[in-house]
């Protein structure tokens, strides 16, 4: 492809449509005028397709003979960010006030209709590629659980994902096999004292120090049960009271961790427990006022599940990627990390890999981490991310036996949500 002459007018489309959905990003389950754009562009290029998971899209490229089926995702939402002016990007920032696509979802989506123009273009491969334009990447428990349930992944064998960060340079690619992005899980806490002047704390039970106590304790016991590498845990928001010089009678902590296994996730929901069970017996005061306080209330979401590569799929991946792309540099082991990622579930249905491609560029200072007001790609990169897509999904096709483990064809096929 790269000796295509026709490949800048190609590489000017995928750039074009980045740039479009750039401009009008929309919130989670709020992308229907970007579903409207996905669904006209789909019918510009002959593709079959309809509505899945209230506003995304899913479509299917079937080639000249039968064989396998490999689903491609891609995520649509954007962020509530207000974006910021940069020396980049004045011809494409978002008019859309508060919102903005902040994590390379537009970049996706376009690099997703780049491989699906070379499908189409090229038909003369067995089996069908499946495009998932999947809703509410960014807020769990995601979209792709609603896109699974309504029978997005029936009759696939494998699935591929592909996302744009800032942790390795622009051009590059990135992934492991097994575990690769981290659980994402949501605890709220409500401190529950009594509240009265603050000039008398005898006839108080004070929920903010309830509230400071929990924080500063919980770090050092997580510290004596686990190696730093296993987890990170933050408290995001604290909110309670309404006077300097009142004692409130509630407050409430917001806050997150993530981990690479449940037993992690076990160990940490026991301990978050144990020390509010301690702080609720420090703070008991005798009196019939007191009765029934202080107490607690603990709401735990267990959001997206660890991210795990199919370490088959991640081997025939890595081999294919050097032999077609000699001049890429490929990062085969990269670090796991505390990001998360709904694609996740898609990996607990079917083999799979979700591969990082970065956008690391110094020279041209896009160095902004993704969810930043002002964060950008390099926008060479998509045909980069273009072309994986369009080799692997090929390959794969023609040589499924390479990329899947028989025990897990086995598993594919004793899954009644792929029948």
């Amino acid at each position: 492809m790269r000796e295509d002459p026709s490949a800048e007018t190609f590489e000017a489309w995928i750039i074009r449509l980045r740039r479009e959905f750039h401009r009008y990003p929309e919130l989670s389950f709020e992308e229907y005028e970007t579903q409207k754009r996905i669904l006209k562009i789909l019918e510009e290029l002959g593709i079959e397709a309809r509505k899945i998971a209230d506003t995304g899209v899913l479509a299917s490229i079937k080639g000249t003979m039968p064989g396998p089926c490999i689903a491609l995702r891609t995520d649509t939402d954007g962020l509530q960010v207000q974006e910021e002016f940069t020396e980049r990007n004045e011809g494409y920032i978002s008019r859309n006030d508060g919102v903005m696509h902040a994590c390379g979802h537009d970049g996706h989506m376009a690099m997703l209709f780049g491989a699906a123009r070379l499908f189409v273009e090229n038909r003369d491969f067995p089996g069908e590629v499946r495009l998932i334009f999947q809703p509410a990447e960014e807020i769990p428990p995601g979209g792709s659980e609603r896109v699974i349930a309504e029978g997005g992944l029936k009759g696939v064998d494998a699935v591929m994902g592909m996302h744009i960060f800032t942790n390795h340079e622009s051009g590059s690619v990135g992934f492991r096999p097994g575990p690769f992005m981290a659980s994402t899980n949501r605890f709220e806490i409500v401190f529950k004292g009594k509240g009265g002047h603050i000039s008398k704390p005898e006839s108080c039970i004070d929920p903010v120090r309830m509230a400071t106590d929990f924080i500063s304790s919980i770090y050092p016991a997580l510290e004596k049960q686990l190696e730093p590498d296993k987890y990170v845990l933050g408290v995001g928001r604290i909110q309670g009271g309404a006077q300097f010089n009142r004692t409130p009678d509630r407050v409430e902590a917001l806050g997150s961790y993530r981990t690479f296994d449940s037993r992690t996730t076990e160990i940490i929901d026991l301990t978050i427990k144990e020390c509010l069970e301690r702080i609720k017996e420090r703070y008991v005061k005798p009196g019939e006022e007191f009765a029934g306080l202080p107490d607690y209330e603990l709401d735990v979401l267990h959001g997206y599940p660890v991210l795990v590569n199919d370490p088959v799929f991640t081997d025939a991946v890595n081999l294919k990627l050097q032999e077609s792309f000699p001049e890429l540099t490929i990062y085969p082991e990269l670090e796991k990390t505390f990001a998360a990622e709904d694609f996740a579930s898609y990996l607990r249905v079917v083999p799979g890999i979700f591969i990082s491609l970065g956008t690391l560029n110094q020279k041209e200072r896009i160095v902004e981490i993704n969810h930043s007001s002002t964060f950008d790609i390099d926008e060479k990169i998509l045909r980069t991310g273009t072309e994986i897509f369009y080799t692997i999904s090929l390959d794969f096709l023609k040589h499924p036996e390479k990329y899947l483990d028989p025990q897990s064809k086995e598993k594919t096929n004793d899954n009644p949500e792929l029948r």
